[in-house]
């Protein structure tokens, strides 16, 4: 796997430990304003969506004035009030360095706001590893595949010179529309045999797996 130009990484389950804080946020956040509380299970399975998107799923009947207002408090309790650790995955900065040493392009796709990955970028000083990259409102959610369609096109790059890390059905499905392959994490979110259903080209279990794959 040492051909591909392009490496594409999802953020929250893939390169940054902060599934258990997007959890305890939207629980959060639903009882804030008197919403039934999503199990966090429900809230693992959105993982990945654009917030619209993941809120339709989880609350059906929302409004667009409470949608906005589960927004707001979505970002409050996740950026100032929950105190759940995000560290980056063990061996991350190893491997974006060891990436970038081969000259490989490095993008994100990602499910979180663009003022949400500049603050994880700035937090982890990692945004000079990336050459591009898109978030939930700037492209149609995942898996619709627009958010690899425009890196591509930004960074001209084929699709069979790219491929997607990700730790969720999302990113998977998303990469297989897009024409482009994919390697599947199973210390995110979904487990080996959900994302096996996507036909990655690996699936491995830790961030050091993933360097020997590519490098």
């Amino acid at each position: 796997m040492h051909h591909y130009k392009l490496v594409i990484f999802d953020w929250d389950g893939t390169v940054m430990d902060s599934v258990a804080r997007i959890v305890s946020s939207m629980q959060s956040a639903a009882k804030d304003l008197a919403l039934e509380i999503p199990s966090a299970e429900q809230v693992r399975e959105i993982i990945g969506l654009s917030l619209p998107k993941a809120a339709e799923i989880l609350f059906p009947k929302l409004t667009a004035a409470i949608g906005e207002s589960l927004h707001q408090r979505y970002k409050v309790q996740y950026k100032a009030l929950d105190t759940t650790p995000t560290p980056l995955f063990d061996n991350a900065i190893n491997l974006l360095e060891q990436l970038r040493q081969q000259d490989k392009l490095l993008a994100v796709a990602t499910g979180k706001g663009r003022d949400g990955l500049e603050r994880v970028w700035q937090m982890t000083d990692t945004k000079h590893y990336f050459h591009s990259s898109r978030c939930g409102y700037e492209c149609q959610s995942k898996p619709h595949p627009e958010m690899l369609e425009q890196i591509l096109a930004e960074l001209n790059v084929r699709p069979e010179e790219a491929v997607m890390i990700g730790d969720t059905r999302h990113d998977m499905a998303m990469a297989k529309n897009a024409n482009v392959d994919r390697i599947g994490v199973t210390y995110g979110v979904d487990d080996k045999i959900t994302l096996a259903q996507y036909q990655p080209k690996a699936i491995v279990d830790s961030l050091f797996e993933l360097q020997d794959l590519l490098l």
